[in-house]
């Protein structure tokens, strides 16, 4: 092996997949409604709740709904609901007064008018007092709350209990003595009007070792894994609309596909790659999103470094443990409640110990019988969120030490910004590939 091929010797990992859970193999739909979810997670995350109640105040009595007495002070387990003035219906749009006028479409549904409640199998009380404030909350977090009835019948919130996180592995970064880095990137959108075939190249040649000087090469052999979150391309609605294609429009809608194909063909070629749908991309709506078909994908599914993953996607590297979505979580979360930016709504999720809380009232996602997989099993060290308008991360810390690099991933159609973080002691940065272009 002469010097050059040294140079671009890459670096191994060891990668473990974590999303069977996420899976639709054996699941068959008869019908069911989603309250059975919603009994799957109160459950679960009662069991767990009422573990860490003894640490947290285990003089005051644990009852349900209906065991509540007026002036007694208690705890109660139970599900938060959020009655909401401007939440969409969809009734309405089946309401006998058909006008040309399309419904009004919000960014936030929050109202002053909105408020909390707590139902568990028993029953539903209204919740009182500031403790729980309606724009921090959503329907479908599972909390224990300490407080007392009123004579109004409401429940006064004395103070609340979250979750949190479970236990981490040790991730033991201390003793990691080289670099190895991951690259980030969502909202490619191939197809799209906003995308750049030219940008995404640069993307891909910088991470194959194709540009630069030694240094960047050197640097470019270190990258172990790429990870595609989400909105990879971008099909045009004009073509389909539910209606029979031409001919001709059939090439159309696979030419983005096509496109795409290549240039995970270069990245797969180099290093592994996970590729995991979108919203605008072609699988399925609810989540979890299952992987998107390997027939899409030719050329590059030929290689053993491709995988086509679910959405969420949980995985390990070198004992570093991910999960992360495309995005339509925190998306909804922003939707139904507030927050001073993308990545105070992802800690939210770790604190409630749910990636999507939302599901299945405002986001669509499978009718589970049995179970609920969005429930956050194990602590992550990284959580990852993908089509995002900005980029951003923050280190969280848990109830007990437990810490995990949030990151929001920048849409890369939109901002040229890819991320890339450094498994040694996880710390990112961003890749602009824009500014290359601008230069």
């Amino acid at each position: 092996m002469d010097d050059v091929e040294k140079r671009f010797e890459r670096k191994k990992c060891e990668y473990n997949s974590m999303n069977e859970r996420f899976k639709i193999h054996k699941e068959m739909y008869k019908g069911q409604q989603y309250s059975q979810i919603y009994f799957a997670r109160l459950h679960l995350m009662r069991s767990i709740i009422y573990s860490l109640i003894p640490n947290w105040k285990s003089h005051i009595p644990v009852c349900t709904v209906l065991e509540l007495e007026k002036d007694k002070e208690c705890i109660v387990v139970g599900t938060v609901y959020k009655h909401m003035k401007l939440k969409p219906c969809i009734l309405d749009e089946y309401s006998k007064d058909r006008t040309t006028a399309p419904l009004v479409k919000h960014q936030n549904f929050m109202h002053p008018d909105d408020y909390l409640v707590l139902e568990d199998e028993s029953g539903r009380v209204k919740l009182g007092g500031k403790v729980m404030l309606p724009s921090v909350y959503v329907t479908g977090v599972v909390v224990a709350m300490h407080g007392k009835e009123t004579s109004a019948g409401e429940f006064l919130v004395l103070d609340v209990m979250e979750a949190g996180l479970p236990r981490q592995i040790d991730q033991s970064i201390k003793s990691r003595g080289e670099d190895k880095y991951v690259i980030f990137v969502s909202g490619v959108s191939v197809g799209s009007s906003k995308s750049d075939p030219l940008q995404f190249q640069l993307l891909v040649d910088h991470i194959t070792g194709c540009l630069g000087d030694e240094q960047e090469q050197r640097y470019a052999a270190d990258i172990v894994h790429v990870v595609i979150a989400g909105n990879s391309v971008e099909i045009s609605q004009d073509l389909s609309n539910g209606q029979a294609v031409s001919p001709n429009n059939q090439s159309r809608l696979s030419e983005p596909v096509k496109e795409l194909d290549i240039f995970l063909t270069e990245i797969a070629a180099s290093v592994s790659l996970d590729i995991m749908p979108g919203p605008d991309d072609p699988a399925n709506f609810a989540l979890p999103q299952q992987p998107l078909h390997r027939c899409l994908f030719p050329s590059s599914s030929s290689y053993s470094t491709f995988r086509s993953c679910s959405n969420p996607h949980s995985f390990e590297i070198d004992k570093i443990r991910f999960i992360g979505t495309s995005g339509q979580n925190i998306e909804d979360l922003e939707k139904y409640s507030d927050a001073k930016d993308r990545l105070e709504f992802m800690e939210r999720t770790l604190r409630w110990r749910h990636l999507a809380p939302t599901t299945p009232n405002t986001l669509g996602c499978y009718p589970y019988t049995d179970r609920d997989p969005f429930i956050i099993e194990s602590c992550p060290h990284v959580y990852f969120a993908g089509n995002q308008d900005f980029y951003g991360t923050r280190l969280f810390t848990g109830s007990e030490g437990q810490q995990v690099r949030v990151i929001c991933i920048p849409k890369f159609c939109e901002t040229g910004l890819a991320v890339v973080l450094n498994l040694r002691n996880l710390v990112c940065h961003t890749l602009n590939v824009s500014m290359q272009l601008n230069s």
